[in-house]
């Protein structure tokens, strides 16, 4: 499959996609293209984001008093005028390392089923599977950062049915790792792994899921305890 085959049908025919990328599998021209899209989304967002921020170390006495009114008035300086190119390092260099890593871990779940596939293949597969979250889950929530004019309430996850949630609470950390782009991505994902590990659809779920499980796992323990050394 070309090119513009394998983005179209990733959306359209994923199971006819991925057996296509089991067999061949291409990842550069697609990574280039969510490398891009990661970038795009990141810079369009970096005003709102740098404003929330400001935001939030004003409102932080706690952490005015830790630093000293010099050093925290650096600091809010420091995020009042930071470019939103300076936004661009760190979405991309996170997506970089989880691309690779997280191609890693799945091929490790993959043999507790399989003796089969590849990591180069898995690979290719998570890269397409992306398309799904970084073009259409990054497009939905550009729209509800620009329409609401803030970084903060735009999860596409169930958090969003409580907007009056408090963003730094546990309960709202959770909810928003139940996204509808990421759940989707991880379902077509798992035609992928159905195909490069020669296994039944049904445990191709379990290990897709069972990922997406340690992942969302993952992030919520980093982000309360980031939220601890803030409050």
């Amino acid at each position: 499959m070309n090119f513009f085959s394998r983005f179209q049908e990733t959306f359209l025919s994923p199971r006819k996609t991925f057996a296509a990328l089991a067999e061949r599998p291409v990842w550069l021209d697609m990574f280039i293209v969510v490398f891009i899209a990661i970038g795009v989304f990141s810079y369009l967002t970096a005003p709102y984001s740098q404003k929330d921020t400001l935001q939030m170390w004003k409102d932080n006495v706690k952490m005015q008093e830790r630093l000293g009114k010099e050093n925290f008035q650096k600091r809010l300086d420091m995020i009042a005028n930071a470019s939103p190119a300076r936004s661009l390092p760190f979405p991309l260099a996170t997506f970089l390392i989880g691309l690779f890593f997280s191609s890693l871990i799945i091929l490790v779940l993959g043999r507790l089923v399989s003796a089969q596939g590849g990591y180069r293949q898995i690979l290719a597969a998570v890269v397409h599977a992306n398309l799904i979250d970084k073009i259409l889950g990054n497009g939905v929530r550009l729209v509800l950062v620009l329409t609401r004019k803030t970084f903060l309430q735009t999860s596409t996850g169930l958090a969003l049915l409580f907007p009056r949630m408090e963003i730094t609470s546990p309960s709202y950390v959770i909810l928003a790792q139940f996204d509808f782009f990421q759940l989707w991505m991880f379902g077509i994902l798992a035609f992928g792994l159905a195909a490069i590990f020669k296994i039944e659809l049904k445990k191709a779920l379990f290990v897709s899921y069972g990922f997406w499980t340690l992942k969302a796992a993952f992030t919520v323990a980093l982000s309360l305890l980031a939220m601890s050394f803030v409050k």
